[in-house]
């Protein structure tokens, strides 16, 4: 028998809130994130906005001089994985240490360390790099940091596949629990990449919308007027424990992480592959291993970046999958508020569907304006929907065609 798994604890910092009570609040109004960039000059960039966290101020979670050694991505998911200790309960001086793991997804990494030192190595020579370049900027470096200031000796790693790379961080701590390598992960993922750099290469591949006349207009998924997405920057971590562990202690359990499926289009680079083969291979993956069956999926988080080809796609799949029953299933795309937050994308999607499933409501895809005859599912258009959720799937498409689908279900005793 395999073990349950649970979701105790939640921690996000985003562009739509820092914080589970002040992201819950804008899920439920549809509230986005999305503003001008005002960090740097973007008069050269076809894009010049994106989904970017405000007010956050790390000094009131981390102490400053950790701060200053760590990249954008580590300090948002730092901050992002103590809130989810904190709002998980743990009592750690009664915890076995080394039966606690951190396993987090990041897609990029330290990008603006790496160009803040260019700028120091051309300007100043090699002796002004800073010595800690190069942890600041490895991605495995934020379970590090969490380990290090806890004293988490469990397995510990992080999950870098694109915008896949949370699902697939979730999914791997799901195993080992399961498989007994620990009782406690720390799991979600982080990115901070809303840099020059990062902002000049997403424009070159023209996957960004250039929506700059109205830039909270310009996330919409599932949208027939949708012209790319929208970078976003920040975190999403959950504490996970075997059902086992969580009841020993008696603690107030979100959900049940209950499914993981994974696989590759093994099609092109940035291109998903038309007919979806392999997202339906992954989410068929998922219900198998859930031990669901799919009438019992009643809500679906998209990956729905906003995309021409991403969109169109992800529909195809979740018709495939589900025929005719895709179209009673509500769906939502977390991405219409939040933009699109890379590798820490599905960590904050995560958190989303748990509180949602926790409160009965679903968030609305905002921006949903004009129907797209290739999209003709039920989106939760632009409000929010009070309604149960007993069990939930959550697709996450990354570059180089990584597929990471999980489910989640209502706990139940």
């Amino acid at each position: 028998m395999k073990k349950r798994v649970v979701i105790t604890g939640v921690g996000v910092v985003t562009p739509i809130g820092i914080g589970n009570v002040e992201f819950i609040k804008a899920l439920k109004e549809g509230k986005s994130g999305v503003c001008n960039i005002d960090s740097f000059d973007t008069r050269a960039y076809t894009t010049r906005f994106a989904a970017i966290i405000k007010n956050f101020d790390p000094e009131q979670f981390i102490e400053k001089k950790k701060i200053k050694k760590m990249a954008k991505f580590a300090q948002f998911g730092f901050v992002a994985a103590k809130i989810a200790i904190e709002d998980s309960g743990l009592n750690l001086s009664e915890e076995d240490l080394s039966r606690i793991g951190v396993i987090t997804g990041t897609g990029i990494g330290g990008l603006d360390i790496i160009e803040e030192q260019e700028q120091s190595l051309l300007t100043k020579g090699p002796r002004r790099v800073s010595p800690f370049l190069i942890p600041m900027i490895i991605t495995n470096i934020l379970p590090g940091e969490i380990a290090i200031s806890y004293g988490f000796t469990g397995p510990n790693y992080t999950v870098t596949s694109a915008c896949a790379s949370s699902n697939n961080a979730i999914g791997d701590a799901l195993r080992l629990l399961r498989n007994g390598d620990a009782d406690v992960i720390v799991s979600g993922g982080s990115e901070g990449a809303i840099v020059p750099l990062g902002l000049a290469g997403f424009c070159s591949i023209k996957a960004l919308s250039q929506r700059n006349e109205d830039p909270q207009k310009a996330s919409r998924p599932f949208d027939k007027n949708r012209d790319g997405f929208v970078m976003g920057e920040g975190a999403g971590i959950v504490v996970l424990e075997t059902l086992e562990h969580a009841l020993n202690r008696d603690a107030r359990i979100y959900a049940e992480l209950a499914g993981y499926g994974a696989s590759d289009d093994a099609y092109h680079i940035t291109a998903p592959e038309p007919e979806g083969k392999a997202v339906i291979l992954a989410i068929e993956k998922a219900i198998v291993d859930a031990g669901v069956s799919k009438d019992e999926i009643d809500y679906i988080n998209a990956h729905g970046t906003s995309t021409a080809l991403n969109d169109k796609t992800e529909t195809f799949a979740i018709k495939k999958v589900f025929g005719d029953k895709a179209y009673k299933i509500p769906i939502s795309s977390t991405k219409s508020m939040t933009g699109h937050l890379l590798g820490g994308a599905a960590g904050v999607e995560l958190a989303a569907t748990v509180f949602s499933m926790y409160e009965d409501f679903i968030h609305p895809t905002i921006n949903y304006e004009t129907p797209d005859p290739d999209c003709d599912l039920d989106y939760v258009p632009n409000k929010m929907r009070k309604q149960q959720i007993t069990c939930a799937l959550l697709n996450s498409l990354g570059f180089g065609g990584h597929n990471a689908i999980i489910i989640i279900k209502k706990y139940v005793k």
